[in-house]
């Protein structure tokens, strides 16, 4: 990893637990959680400005790795916000269906999804047995996004449920990206 770049983790909804990938990410790589105040109950304009601030904090541009509801900050983030040069690429794994009928009432102010081209690389990685999308709409969401399309099989959520411990096929896609 380019040691200019920073590496900011963006978990979804309830966060990260102890198991998941980006959980050890942090452990081992010291890369940085941004985190929300309210994991619960996500609100989108204060995850977007919790996003921002963090960017700010520091100069070094950044690498984001977003997870499920993350990767929908991202989108909405890039879209309104104006420090979109800091960042350099991100990393979107199992971005959620926030539209479907069946989403928790928690996330109906994730709605409608930013499909709007984002103006950093991206890689979009989805599961074809994702509980919380489908992979028709996963490939939707990337290529509104502008992202590279990676299909990582059936895996479930990528989250620790699938026992993906800390990933090395996601760590070789952020290294492309930080190159």
């Amino acid at each position: 990893m380019n040691q200019q770049q920073r590496v900011l983790l963006l978990p979804g909804w309830l966060n990260s637990d102890p198991a998941h990938w980006q959980s050890l990410w942090e452990q081992q790589f010291g890369h940085e959680r941004v985190e929300q105040a309210d994991w619960e109950w996500p609100r989108r304009g204060d995850w977007m400005a919790r996003l921002d601030e963090v960017l700010l904090s520091d100069a070094r541009p950044a690498l984001l790795v977003a997870h499920s509801l993350g990767c929908q900050l991202v989108a909405s983030w890039a879209e309104h916000s104006g420090h979109t040069a800091r960042v350099t690429g991100a990393l979107l794994v199992a971005p959620p269906d926030t539209e479907r009928e069946d989403m928790p009432p928690q996330l109906h102010n994730w709605r409608p999804i930013r499909r709007s081209h984002l103006p950093f690389r991206s890689i979009a990685v989805i599961s074809s047995d994702d509980p919380y999308c489908t992979p028709e709409r996963g490939s939707a969401m990337a290529a509104g996004w502008g992202s590279r399309l990676v299909m990582a099989g059936p895996r479930g959520h990528l989250n620790s449920a699938s026992q993906l411990g800390d990933w090395p096929e996601a760590q070789a896609w952020l290294a492309e990206l930080s190159a």
